[in-house]
């Protein structure tokens, strides 16, 4: 099974996942999606991504006052998937059992690792460890490459 964040359950407009109450909420709930089912499912758009130079920035758009997501590599080894983070909104804190790796495409990320304040711009990274509490907030309109990779 695989374990989400703490944001509610996406819904599927063709191959994007929009996070409908994704703002920062004091508390988050971990729900998890049984194999096959949501967006770690089977995604026929993957496979035509395959074999092909792509521009990150053009594979998801953002979406007025959500986040919107796009799962695009899903594997035993780990996931690749692109988010766009509207003004305002973001992930409460939470964690997960395994490393990840945020790298802002487009404009600024806040975020905090274990209490303590990052931001993150546009070309920079930053690996959150597994099972440490992290969060993320859109003080402005921002897109990310979210890399999980489980061991």
């Amino acid at each position: 099974m695989q374990i989400l964040p703490a944001w509610c359950p996406p819904h599927t407009i063709r191959d994007i996942h929009i996070i409908p109450f994704a703002r920062t909420h004091k508390r988050g709930i971990q729900m998890k999606t049984p194999p096959g089912e949501g967006p770690a499912g089977p995604d026929k758009k993957r496979d035509e991504l395959i074999g092909k130079v792509l521009v990150t920035n053009n594979l998801i758009q953002y979406q007025d006052g959500t986040v919107a997501s796009r799962m695009i590599v899903f594997k035993k080894a780990g996931t690749i998937t692109l988010f766009a983070f509207d003004e305002g909104e973001g992930l409460s804190e939470h964690s997960a059992p395994f490393d990840a790796i945020l790298a802002v495409t487009d404009g600024k990320a806040e975020v905090s690792i274990a209490g303590k304040p990052f931001t993150v711009g546009s070309g920079e990274m930053i690996i959150m460890p597994a099972n440490i509490p992290h969060a993320v907030q859109a003080k402005q309109r921002f897109k990310m490459t979210l890399t999980m990779i489980r061991e």
